[in-house]
């Protein structure tokens, strides 16, 4: 019982703090970017979004559907998203190696809150399953504290 008591407070305490990204980029096999922006919107609000990133002082718009907005030309035909269930937008972007600096904040907004994040041009990671997890390495303590728990109980 007492056992019990301490592995379910130390999970407990290891789940408060983490709070899943609302906002993640990656790379897929076919070497296309992605940003997955998981922002729920507001009820009752036609959804818009607002993919861009910032390089330097530079901000330039990817992609958006919002009213009065544009991406640059130069993302036009090589951006696209799609909506993401139950919640959110995902931008994909092809042949953008080139234009990305060694740190490169991406920025979403969907129907007006924003979420940013700061990638390293060599350190983007993969889109597989298995890096996503290696990522989060909070997932392989509670793992490791279930196995833990069932071995010894």
């Amino acid at each position: 019982m007492l056992k019990s008591l301490f592995v379910y407070g130390v999970l407990g305490v290891m789940l408060i703090p983490v709070k899943s990204k609302r906002m993640t980029v990656c790379v897929e096999d076919d070497e296309e970017l992605r940003v997955d922006c998981l922002i729920e919107p507001k009820p009752n609000k036609i959804n818009t979004y607002q993919f861009s990133w910032s390089i330097g002082p530079r901000q330039e718009t990817i992609n958006t559907n919002v009213s009065g907005e544009s991406a640059n030309n130069l993302f036009k035909d090589k951006s696209r998203v799609e909506e993401l269930e139950p919640v959110g937008y995902r931008m994909t972007l092809s042949d953008f190696r080139d234009k990305l600096s060694d740190n490169t904040t991406f920025l979403c907004k969907i129907s007006g809150q924003g979420e940013n994040i700061t990638v390293q041009k060599d350190n983007i990671l993969s889109c597989s399953a298995v890096s996503l997890l290696l990522k989060n390495s909070w997932s392989w303590m509670v793992y490791l504290l279930l196995f833990y728990y069932h071995t010894h109980s």
